[in-house]
C-alpha cells in the first residue's frame, strides 16, 4: 500500500506538566541543504521507556543523536527549534558538551566494547575524569554491572578482555559503561538489532528494570519490540511526527491511518 506524505501534525503532549522531561520544541534539523526533521513538538515523560518508530530514513536516529549532540561531530549541520532537558535547552551555549554527555548517555546499534578488560570498560570515563580511588572504581563497577544484569556473569572475571563476551554480554557491558556515571537519560539506537532472540529478551528484561533509574528513549524496527518495552511510541514519517501517545493506543486503537499501516505491517 503506497501512503501518502504526512501531513503537518500539531503539538503532541499527553504527560502532565510535572512529568514533562525530555521536551521538543518546534525542532527541524538539516545536514547542509537537506532538511530530515521537520518542525516536531512533543514531550517525554521521566523515568518511562518512549520508543521512536517508522521507516529507515525517516529521522528517528538522527533526533536521538541530538539529544546528546553527537549530531554535533558532522559538519554542515544546523537546527531550529529548541530540546530541553529538565527545563534546560541543550542548545544554551553556556552548557558544556562534556556535561551534557554525562547526563545522557548511549548504547549504540552494534555493541562496541573498548578493547580492554571489562572492569576497564566500565570505569574508563571515570578515570578520563580523573576519579581513580580503587575503592570508588570497584564500587561502580559492581553497581553497573548489577544493573545491567551482568554482574553473576562476570564477577569473578572482571579482568578477562572484554572482546572474549558474547554479544549479547557485551551489550549489556556496553549498557554498564553507559551508566557508570549515572546519568539521568539513556539513549539506545536499536541496541538488538544484532542480537539473537535470547540475548534480545535479556535486553529488553533490563529495560524493563532500568527505567526504575533512568529515562530512556529507544530507536526500533522492531514493532512487537517497541509493544513490549515502551510506555510510549512516537510514529515518524519522512522526518515528520505523525503520531504519538501511549504505546498500547498506539498499537491497537491509533488515531491517524498512516500509523495503522505502518504498525500492521502495510508499509515500512
Amino acid at each position: 500500500m503506497t501512503t501518502a506524505a504526512p501531513s503537518e501534525s500539531p503539538a503532541q503532549t499527553i504527560s502532565s506538566p510535572d512529568e514533562q522531561y525530555i521536551q521538543v520544541k518546534d525542532f527541524s534539523f538539516w545536514y547542509g541543504s537537506s532538511q530530515v526533521i521537520f518542525d516536531q513538538t512533543f514531550d517525554m515523560p521521566k523515568q518511562k521507556v518512549t520508543a521512536f518508530i517508522g521507516p529507515s530514513g525517516c529521522g528517528k536516529s538522527t533526533l536521538l543523536r541530538c539529544f546528546n549532540r553527537m549530531n554535533d561531530l558532522i559538519d554542515g549541520i544546523h537546527h531550529t527549534g529548541d530540546v530541553q532537558v529538565g527545563g534546560e535547552s541543550i542548545f544554551d551555549p553556556m552548557l558544556e558538551v562534556i556535561s551534557l554527555r554525562k547526563r545522557v548517555g548511549m548504547v549504540f546499534q552494534k555493541y562496541n566494547p573498548f578493547p580492554k578488560s571489562i572492569y576497564e570498560n566500565i570505569v574508563y570515563s571515570l578515570r578520563v575524569a580523573g576519579r581513580s580511588k580503587k575503592s570508588e572504581l570497584d564500587e561502580v563497577v559492581e553497581r553497573s554491572l548489577r544493573s545491567s544484569a551482568l554482574w553473576d556473569e562476570v564477577k569473578d572475571r572482571l579482568q578477562d578482555s572484554a572482546l572474549g563476551l558474547s554479544g549479547g554480554q557485551m551489550q549489556r557491558l556496553c549498557i554498564a559503561r553507559a551508566i557508570a556515571n549515572q546519568p539521568e537519560i539513556l539513549l539506545m539506537d536499536e541496541p538488538c538489532s544484532a542480537l539473537d532472540p535470547v540475548a534480545t529478551g535479556k535486553i529488553e528484561e533490563l529495560i524493563h528494570s532500568l527505567k526504575r533509574q533512568f529515562t530512556i528513549v529507544i530507536v526500533t524496527h522492531n514493532m512487537q519490540q517497541a509493544a513490549r518495552v515502551s510506555d510510549r511510541t512516537a510514529f515518524f514519517y519522512l522526518g515528520k511526527l505523525i503520531e504519538y501517545d501511549e504505546t498500547q493506543k498506539i498499537f491497537m486503537n491509533p488515531e491517524k491511518s498512516q500509523t495503522e499501516d505502518y504498525v500492521s505491517g502495510r508499509f515500512g
